[in-house]
């Protein structure tokens, strides 16, 4: 697996979304074994952003989880109060850390998972279906359908099996 980080060290978050970036932010370290890195951050968008489902907004706290070895990434949404909005859930290609920076490679399939207990929503199907990834690269595509899948099975347990 990757060098792991010690807690309390920082790590620009790069995600990516074919080969173009989407976002950049720092965030602390909370935890690494190597394979699972947990990291802590502020919403990194300059203004609120509403999706229809959950308002992301200045003084909410992102607890993310990446891995080195799976294809996808959850993200814990809290507001400034420290009230659980939800997890949203990106599939990904597997993290990648190149020295003090932490490659993320979106894959446009995504979960909500209310905190209330509501049913997850599965996003952006129609994004991927359209981005030509299944033909493109088909043994990829179908690892992402079954993170998906993954996903959907980490959210009915509640996530506790994070690790």
């Amino acid at each position: 697996m990757g060098q792991a980080l010690a807690v309390g060290d920082r790590i620009e978050v790069l995600l990516l979304k074919e080969d173009r970036e989407k976002i950049r932010y720092t965030a602390d370290v909370l935890a690494d074994d190597g394979a699972h890195l947990v990291v802590r951050a502020p919403w990194a968008g300059t203004q609120a952003r509403d999706f229809g489902f959950v308002r992301f907004e200045q003084g909410d706290v992102f607890t993310e989880h990446f891995w080195r070895d799976r294809w996808y990434a959850v993200k814990e949404v809290r507001d400034a109060s420290g009230v659980r909005k939800g997890w949203y859930c990106d599939v990904t290609r597997p993290a990648v850390q190149r020295g003090g920076v932490l490659e993320v490679v979106d894959l446009d399939l995504d979960l909500w998972v209310p905190a209330d207990g509501g049913a997850p929503l599965r996003l952006d199907e129609d994004e991927f279906l359209a981005s030509g990834l299944t033909e493109r690269e088909p043994d990829t595509a179908a690892r992402a359908w079954q993170a998906l899948d993954e996903l959907a099975e980490l959210a009915a347990g509640g996530f506790a099996d994070l690790g």
